[in-house]
């Protein structure tokens, strides 16, 4: 039986680790640079890893309470995630690239553009992790809409209730809509729209091009895209949910959710809140994948995870808190958890490397031969697209083709 376990990492500046940018190996002068990335891309791909994400937003990363305190101990700057990705498209062959792009504020039609050539330029490789712009200092930069954010008592009710006001209703159905219209312009050009015929002098079948003519309180988009239809047909899309009103944003339109079960807990209760959501929208066809998030700090040969983790706390003046649950230990230990999970349902893993240098390292090096020998993960890349390598369906029919 073929192993059936997924991993991927999810890479942001020097790690997830807010002081993992003071770490002796993590090149704080190099990352803005285009090397650091390839370097990082080629140590994934080493690791026979299905993808990489890379994070991005439209404000500054960490706790922004923190810069406004005076606390200016961390990276407090991003580059492009998508251009990141176009940079790795050439340099690498197998491994997936899927960055992070808000549907807040950025235009449907510019973003389906964005992921169609970046699966053309990797041929075949690209996905995307859509996530909404929640602040008001993100409005700001643009200036077209009013920002609006949780007051403390409706973050009070979200965290006893799980129930959120109308206005995050109102963005995730706007989301939901982008995705929606990404999806359907990769689809307004046909397959084989392109004739490139010199003789008859016709470079494209105009029959083969088809408006999509989408309209929503949120948008009215004719199309068609100006891309051809990229090779996947359709690029996987991604969403990390916590809740179940995200659950049901994934649901819509993904096809796969990022999702933060704890150790103690595990994955069965947040399964159960992704069948619902699932049904809920109606959801049929080919089910949501889903990943479990875990920020992973590793052994090393001159630490242990858990010693690593300490001096990081000790260096940041704070005990280190994720979204996601935290692992300090042994490559071994983490196989255990991974491949327990596997088996209650889950049907992949993104681990967000602490420091991105050494614990992606330590994932590839250490942790990928542990699961290799347990018969839970490839030795090899076969050959195809990122959605084969996920294992989507590789043949997507096109909503619009009129044969």
């Amino acid at each position: 039986m073929a192993p059936k376990l997924h991993l991927g990492v999810a890479l942001d500046g020097a790690g997830w680790h807010p002081a993992a940018w003071r770490e002796p190996n993590s090149r704080p002068t190099e990352l803005f640079a285009p090397g650091y990335w390839t370097d990082l891309a080629a140590t994934a791909q080493r690791g026979l890893l299905d993808f990489l994400t890379i994070e991005d937003s439209l404000t500054v990363p960490g706790d922004p309470r923190a810069a406004a305190d005076g606390a200016l101990d961390r990276v407090r700057a991003r580059i492009d995630a998508h251009l990141i990705a176009a940079r790795l498209a050439p340099v690498t062959r197998h491994i997936g690239l899927v960055p992070t792009v808000t549907t807040t504020h950025t235009e449907p039609f510019h973003l389906s553009k964005a992921i169609a050539t970046l699966d053309h330029t990797s041929r075949g490789r690209a996905g995307w992790q859509a996530r909404i712009s929640a602040t008001t200092a993100e409005a700001a930069h643009f200036g077209r809409r009013p920002g609006r954010e949780l007051s403390a008592a409706e973050l009070a009710e979200v965290r006893a209730t799980g129930t959120f006001p109308d206005f995050v209703h109102d963005r995730f159905d706007e989301a939901a809509d982008v995705v929606d219209v990404v999806r359907r312009l990769w689809d307004s050009w046909e397959d084989d729209a392109e004739i490139r015929d010199i003789a008859t002098r016709r470079f494209i079948d105009r029959d083969k091009l088809h408006y999509i003519d989408f309209r929503s309180r949120h948008f009215s988009v004719r199309g068609p895209s100006i891309t051809p239809r990229p090779p996947q047909g359709q690029p996987v899309v991604t969403a990390l949910a916590h809740a179940p009103l995200i659950y049901e944003f994934a649901a819509r339109g993904a096809d796969l959710v990022f999702v933060t079960p704890t150790r103690e807990t595990g994955p069965a209760s947040i399964l159960e809140e992704i069948a619902t959501a699932t049904a809920a929208v109606g959801r049929d066809g080919e089910p949501l994948r889903v990943y479990a998030d875990l920020v992973v700090f590793l052994d090393t040969e001159d630490a242990t995870g858990a010693q690593r983790l300490t001096r990081l706390n000790e260096a940041a003046g704070a005990e280190y808190t994720s979204d996601a649950a935290v692992f300090a230990g042994g490559a071994d230990e983490l196989a255990e958890l991974l491949i327990d999970w596997n088996g209650r349902g889950l049907d992949g893993f993104r681990l967000r490397p602490g420091v991105a240098v050494d614990d992606l390292a330590a994932v590839t090096d250490r942790l990928v031969p542990v699961l290799q020998r347990r018969g839970a993960f490839r030795t090899g890349y076969p050959d195809g697209s990122l959605r084969a390598l996920l294992g989507l369906p590789t043949t997507v029919p096109n909503r619009y083709a009129t044969t």
